[in-house]
């Protein structure tokens, strides 16, 4: 009985490395407080939450009415995540914030959260314990593994692709759990730095980056731009969310120094008159 390819396996693997090497990164960088990522899996968990419990009810309406391929699918995920995972994201750092649970070192952290969960959490743990499972089972000659080798021939037949075909779809699917990477710690990093400076903008400019999901309909058939694409999305969403950032310290930066030159003009000033 022929066996799923194991490299396979090293997708889901090297996806928890890179999430899990981020996190100690800017935890060794930043020395943010490790609460921070109890509160983004608190963020990722309830949009998760939501987005089965609308979308449980209404996927195969939606699907039905306007086609597996169309706009308003795809307005119906980028939507979800837009005001579910990018909102939420915000909540529940404005809370953690008003708590002071939260502060400006930990929005590396927080972002990394958000990724890690998603990446490294939802769909890489699962999907190594299951792609471990089915090789355990396959190489067993027991009628268990008979039956799971009939469903995954008929349901995911790309698991017995032979290695140069399972390679190109592992270095896919890696590459687009990267965009999700970077995608999830712009957002998670704008959400805290828009509530630490109290600047709406910073979380305006994180929204959009929410609605990457509107894309996933159109992927069937055109997975190479497909993923181009999202990349090319998720490399300029970190430097939007690092721009937008540095513009408002520079503002605020100018703002104290001017202050402080106003402030010692008018002390100046005061002292000339006493003097005369």
């Amino acid at each position: 009985m022929q066996n799923i390819d194991p490299l396979y396996i090293l997708q889901p693997l090297i996806v928890i490395m890179i999430c899990t090497a981020l996190v100690v990164f800017w935890h060794r960088k930043r020395r943010f407080h490790l609460m921070v990522l109890v509160y983004s899996l608190v963020a990722y968990a309830a949009a998760i939450a939501l987005k089965y419990a609308v979308q449980l009810p209404t996927i195969n309406i939606v699907i039905n009415n306007f086609g597996a391929h169309s706009v308003e699918l795809g307005l119906y995920y980028g939507l979800q995540t837009v005001f579910f995972e990018v909102g939420l994201a915000f909540v529940v750092v404005w809370y953690a914030f008003k708590h002071g649970a939260i502060e400006k070192k930990d929005a590396e952290g927080y972002g990394s959260g958000l990724a890690f969960w998603e990446n490294a959490g939802l769909l890489g743990i699962l999907s190594l314990i299951n792609l471990v499972s089915y090789y355990g089972i396959l190489s067993s000659d027991t009628s268990l593994a008979q039956t799971l080798y009939n469903q995954l021939q008929s349901n995911a037949p790309d698991l017995f692709a032979p290695a140069s075909q399972a390679l190109s779809s592992v270095a896919i699917g890696i590459l687009e759990r990267i965009s999700s990477i970077m995608i999830h710690f712009a957002w998670g990093y704008l959400c805290v730095m828009a509530v630490v400076y109290n600047k709406k903008q910073l979380f305006l400019i994180a929204l959009p980056m929410g609605f990457v999901d509107f894309l996933v309909p159109f992927a069937a058939g055109h997975v190479i731009l497909f993923e181009g694409v999202v990349f090319a999305l998720a490399v300029f969403s970190v430097l939007v969310a690092w721009y937008a950032t540095k513009r408002v310290k520079e503002s605020i930066e100018n703002q104290t120094i001017s202050a402080v030159v106003s402030d010692s003009s008018s002390a100046q000033s005061l002292s000339l008159n006493r003097n005369k």
